[in-house]
């Protein structure tokens, strides 16, 4: 039995288990749980860890290496001012601390440097590489200080995808990460798959393995715990493999890793991403890695900026974030790169704060803060807005007529002015005679015009001169 003093918690701590690798001769599928013929079954065991909310919490980006590798290829321009917009977006403390990059091709690299040149100190230039020597003397010479380095840890991945035992596994993976370290690299251990691996098996004797050799360096090796296929769970009394928070508690009690060292990658394959990376920060995870919008393979990753809202709500301030920057970069992958993002994904998407409904938009009309999540336009820069159809009524129109022309209140138009109730009629038209659309602008500036050509023009006076400028 060992005793060490928490100093964390202020009382001694009883460490009487570490869990020793288990080079077992057949994998450890989880077929209870993983029986690929029917949906993944969640057990609980009613065990319950305590929350360790680390002080500094953290947002990682991988847009640029494992995002970008579900989309048509960026260009080097495309990752440069997607970077200047993370680094704008991330404020003076660093809250969006690091940002991963591919090293393999030319463009890879050049988008490196182009970065590197800015002299950012955040998002910190970090790389993801191949165990190859090759490789390593590719992150020397960019003068990065860290790597990513894939050790896949269940044995779906050991036994069937690289024909090793755990042994051999380990082994190969030790021997990778004393190479980083020899050559003055901070290795980052990419724990692929962590939600379908044994646990007490392998995945605490390695972490174990990797804080010795913390020790003896002097190095802060860094663990990514990977939920590959979104497995995990954030439920109260979840067994492992797939508790996050339970993966989480076992890397700091049975492998005493830091906080600043553990970092959570999830996926979004059965909608967990944001809530498991918010209870990875909760019990004890410094740092979780995202990308801009979700964007990733299949389902995609954990949104960035989804983290960047959990950040101010779980912390209370939005730690020098200028969250305003979000909009700015779902402007740009829609204006610039022709991504189309889905108009009501949260705090992205065209639609996400827009209203159809004619008692929302006459709550809207009253007071915003009735049916908007928060004042979107203070944080976001973006004001919510009403779109008009057949269910939007009197309140949308003039909601609408409000929005657009940017009227103050003095100026505002109630729902019962004659300009809304003719425009209402005409909308009515429409919708009678089969349109299933939603109503444009144009065609709405139109209407107005036709009902009172000389309110028309008196608002669109009022407008800025860009907006003018459309009409």
């Amino acid at each position: 039995m060992i005793i060490k003093y928490n100093k964390n918690k202020n009382v001694l701590e009883e460490h009487a288990y570490k869990p020793n690798l288990q080079d077992v001769a057949q994998p450890n599928l989880y077929r209870k749980l993983y029986s690929y013929g029917s949906i993944p079954k969640i057990a609980f065991n009613m065990r319950n860890v305590q929350m360790d909310t680390p002080k500094d919490l953290y947002i990682t980006d991988t847009t640029f290496r494992d995002g970008q590798q579900s989309c048509s290829p960026f260009t080097t321009e495309n990752i440069v001012e997607l970077y200047k917009m993370l680094h704008r977006l991330s404020g003076p403390k660093g809250i969006v601390r690091q940002s991963e990059f591919f090293l393999y091709t030319e463009q890879d690299r050049r988008a490196v440097e182009k970065c590197l040149e800015l002299g950012y100190n955040f998002p910190e230039v970090t790389s993801w590489i191949r165990a190859s020597e090759k490789d390593f003397e590719l992150v020397k010479q960019y003068g990065l200080k860290e790597t990513g380095i894939l050790v896949s840890c269940s044995d779906y991945h050991i036994f069937k995808k690289m024909n090793l035992t755990r042994k051999q596994a380990l082994d190969k993976y030790l021997g990778v990460v004393k190479m980083a370290l020899e050559k003055g690299i901070v290795p980052r251990c990419h724990f692929e798959d962590i939600t379908r691996a044994d646990y007490f098996g392998f995945v605490v004797p390695f972490a174990i393995e990797l804080m010795r050799l913390t020790e003896e360096s002097g190095v802060p090796i860094k663990i990514r715990a990977c939920d590959t296929m979104g497995y995990g769970v954030s439920y109260p009394g979840t067994s492992l493999p797939r508790s996050v928070q339970g993966i989480i508690y076992g890397f700091r009690y049975y492998a005493e890793v830091p906080q600043e060292q553990l970092e959570w990658h999830g996926h979004n394959d059965f909608y967990k991403a944001v809530v498991n990376s918010a209870t990875a920060w909760l019990y004890g995870c410094s740092a979780v890695n995202t990308t801009l919008l979700g964007i990733g393979e299949r389902t995609g990753n954990t949104p960035l900026e989804a983290m960047c809202i959990e950040y101010a709500s779980i912390k209370g301030h939005e730690g020098g974030m200028d969250l305003s920057v979000i909009s700015e970069i779902a402007n740009y992958f829609e204006n610039v790169m022709g991504f189309e993002i889905p108009s009501r994904q949260p705090f992205v998407g065209k639609h996400f704060n827009v209203t159809r409904a004619g008692i929302h938009a006459d709550g809207l009309l009253k007071d915003q803060e009735i049916y908007n999540i928060f004042d979107t336009e203070k944080i976001l820069n973006r004001p919510a807005t009403v779109v008009i159809d057949s269910f939007s009524g009197l309140a949308g129109i003039a909601f609408w007529l409000n929005n657009f022309y940017n009227l103050k209140d003095s100026e505002k138009f109630d729902k019962r002015d004659e300009i809304c109730v003719k425009m209402k009629e005409l909308v009515d038209k429409q919708y009678a005679t089969g349109r299933t659309t939603m109503m444009s602008d144009k065609e709405l500036r139109a209407m107005f015009k036709a009902v009172d050509e000389t309110r028309y023009y008196a608002c669109k006076a009022k407008l800025p001169l860009v907006k003018e400028e459309i009409l």
